[in-house]
Parts: C-alpha cells; structure tokens; sequence
C-alpha cells in the first residue's frame, strides 16, 4: 500500500504565502537583527550541549554513551526523514512490506508522535505552506522581528500544544486503512519506552554497572531525544524563515547548509516545497542528502521500487532564476 495519487496531489501545496506574499518576499534577505536573533535561537542550545561533553568526560560520558547516541539519532533520524516524511507523507518510492513495517517501527523510535499523526500533520503543512492553515508556519503572526521571534517560537514548539487536531482521516486515510500501520501508530507509547530503554540496557550490560546504564540512559536517551526533537522542530522554523531559495515555491522555505548532516538532508527544503514528491532534496552539488543515499541503497537491494529521483530536467525547469531568465 503507497499513498493516493490525490493525497500526493493535495501534499503539493496551494496558492497563497505569509504576510507581504511571497511572490514579492520569496528572494528578499532578511536584516542582520533578525540574522542574529535566528542564529542565537537555534545555535547557542547546541553550544552549550557540545560545551558539556568535555566538561563530563571521564565520570559522566564515554565512547560508548555517545556511540549510543549517535546511532539511536540516526536510526530515528532515517525513519523519520525516510518513513515518515518522504515515504509515508509523500509517497517518494514504493517499499516491500518488510522495508515498510521497519520504516514505521524507526520514525516511532525518534519520538515524535503516532505515525498517522505525524503524516497528517505534515500533509497539512504543504497544503497550506506559511499561509493560513499552515499548522506551524513562523510567519503565523507576521513579518517584524517581535513577531517573527513569536511566530519561531510558535513554529518550534508552541503548535505542538495546539488544541486544533489535525482531522487524520482526510490527510492520511490510506494510513487509516492500512491495520498495521494503524497499529503501529496506535502503540506509540511502547516504541517510545522501548526506544528510551535501549540505550541503558546496552549500557548496563556493556559495563555491567547501574552507572553505565544511567550515563547510557542520560546520553543515548534523553540527550538524544532532546538534539533530535530540536533539528527537526528546525527545519518547520529555522528552514521557514532563513536559507537559501533557488528554487520557486509557494512559501518561505530555504535551504540551511548547517542542519544538513544532523536532519539527514532534510534542510536542503527549498527543493522539497518546490518538488515534494522528489526523493532526493539535497539536489546541487556539495548537497549532502543521507536519507537519499539510503533510499538508492534500498533501491539497489531491491527493497525500494518506482523511487521518484529528479531528473535533470525537472530540477531545472524548478529554478528561480530560470523563471526570471525567461521574464
């Protein structure tokens, strides 16, 4: 079971952009306050993370807790950016049943809630890209620097606690009707204890010490969850409001150079709203894209079948300046 040709249609987005539209904001650079209050946003969390490595080191973190965390990040990572988002939101390659079970178990180990939810969520965002609807667009309360600070927030974070429910039968009945994935979604609860027990039980077995499981858990669990929570809550505020547009969309987003490797290619988004079915985003060269290395291997293997790879062509015929060119 892939994703309906409509469900795909209605993911591709719809005519309309933030406050100021974005036919004539699309190309324009934002102030350096506005720079700098982004950068101080997302950045200095991340610092203060890093700072904490050396500080622990020797009593309170080890090669194995942060093997732990880095394989659990990009173990969620993948089947989020893999799963969730390119395959189950918008049907970029057909899988074979197994490869689709696994899919869904590792995006439900990254956290970040029921699978269907997730999907729904995010249909609606590209139907309605920074424009009303939108469910976390950071342009939600307008284009001065106190309510950009108010929409990334918003966009981050705040829509999280929204009492609006996206309705999932309209932006994910192929998942509705589908009972394991149903299931799997159903049971988001267990994957996210299981997901959190992981690492300390390695740990723990690994040292067999209480205090390596707890350092496993506080790295591999905790830690882990928290850094990928915050790119992927990026790429719906920092990627709506900064970055890069060589291609044309109907909204804000940008690509951001910086999130690359931790989001698994999921901040090159410029071309995602531009092609949302494309299974690669990180398109130019220098655009490193892991989760559309994993899809070609997936291919290769014979797991993966019909994968929507952009052709030359169509990533051309996308471009901004092409547009302006033939203007």
């Amino acid at each position: 079971m892939t994703t309906s040709p409509d469900v795909i249609e209605e993911s591709r987005g719809a005519a309309g952009g933030p406050p100021g539209s974005t036919a004539t904001r699309g190309g324009e650079k934002k102030g350096s306050v506005e720079q700098l209050a982004l950068a101080l946003f997302i950045v200095v969390p991340f610092v203060a993370l890093l700072a904490a490595v050396p500080l622990v080191w020797g009593w309170g973190v080890s090669w194995l807790d942060l093997s732990l965390l880095v394989f659990m990040y990009f173990l969620g990572c993948h089947g989020i950016t893999i799963g969730f988002h390119r395959y189950f939101t918008h049907g970029s390659f057909k899988a074979k049943r197994p490869l689709r079970i696994a899919l869904a178990i590792a995006g439900s180990l990254a956290v970040e809630g029921p699978l269907v939810r997730w999907v729904a969520d995010h249909r609606k965002h590209h139907k309605f890209s920074d424009a009303e609807g939108d469910p976390h667009s950071p342009w939600r309360f307008g284009d001065t620097v106190p309510a950009l600070m108010k929409g990334l927030w918003w966009a981050h974070i705040g829509w999280m606690f929204d009492e609006e429910q996206t309705p999932q039968d309209k932006y994910a009945p192929d998942l509705v009707k589908d009972p394991v994935i149903r299931r799997i979604s159903r049971d988001f609860a267990f994957w996210t204890v299981l997901s959190l027990l992981i690492p300390p039980l390695v740990g723990g077995l690994v040292t067999m010490s209480w205090w390596g499981a707890f350092t496993a858990f506080f790295w591999g669990s905790l830690v882990r969850v928290a850094l990928l929570h915050h790119v992927t809550w990026s790429i719906n505020s920092i990627c709506h409001a900064v970055g890069k547009r060589p291609f044309r969309s109907r909204d804000m987003s940008g690509n951001v150079w910086w999130l690359a490797v931790l989001s698994c290619g999921e901040s090159w988004h410029n071309l995602h709203h531009a092609d949302p079915t494309s299974a690669r985003h990180g398109v130019l060269r220098g655009q490193v894209d892991s989760s559309a290395r994993l899809i070609r291997w997936f291919e290769l293997a014979g797991w993966a079948s019909d994968v929507r790879w952009p052709s030359e062509a169509r990533i051309d015929s996308r471009r901004r300046d092409r547009t302006a060119n033939a203007a």
